[in-house]
């Protein structure tokens, strides 16, 4: 079980309403209501993560269209776990998470990214930020090129 943390939950909440406003100011779209019960659900329980796997439909289609806008791997290029590290000094994932992480799901990938967000010890999150935040804007702004096997080996 991979759980979606309350606050990407709250994150996809906010893009939802970005991206489609309320046009009355009252009624929200249909996508912020589903994500919103999830959400109104955890808090009530005092729970921090949610179920991927057993999420409402309308609610983890409109978690999953939030999160295909999002980086999908952490990594900027510099992947010391090659040379024996067991944890990368470039974006702070374990060799496991490197090897299988395009076999993972988007839950447990969000997952790793939570922790390696909340350590910020990755070269990521200081010297190389910078760096990778205008990769991932790249990433983002340019579409994936079907010929490009590398790309889909993150």
């Amino acid at each position: 079980m991979a759980g979606i943390h309350i606050t990407d939950i709250e994150s996809a909440i906010n893009w939802w309403r970005a991206r489609s406003p309320s046009a009355d100011g009252i009624v929200a779209c249909a996508e912020v209501r589903a994500l919103a019960e999830i959400y109104a659900l955890m808090v009530y329980y005092r729970e921090a993560e949610a179920d991927e796997d057993t999420m409402p439909a309308k609610a983890k289609d409109a978690w999953l269209t939030w999160y295909a806008h999002t980086p999908d791997a952490p990594c900027i290029a510099i992947c010391s776990t090659a040379q024996g590290d067991p944890l990368c000094k470039g974006c702070g994932r374990t060799e496991d998470e490197v090897q299988h992480w395009p076999v993972m799901s988007p839950g447990e990938k969000r997952q790793v990214w939570r922790r390696i967000t909340l350590e910020a010890k990755a070269w990521r999150f200081n010297r190389y930020a910078e760096r990778a935040r205008e990769d991932a804007t790249a990433q983002r702004d340019s579409p994936p090129d079907p010929n490009d096997s590398a790309a889909s080996s993150l």
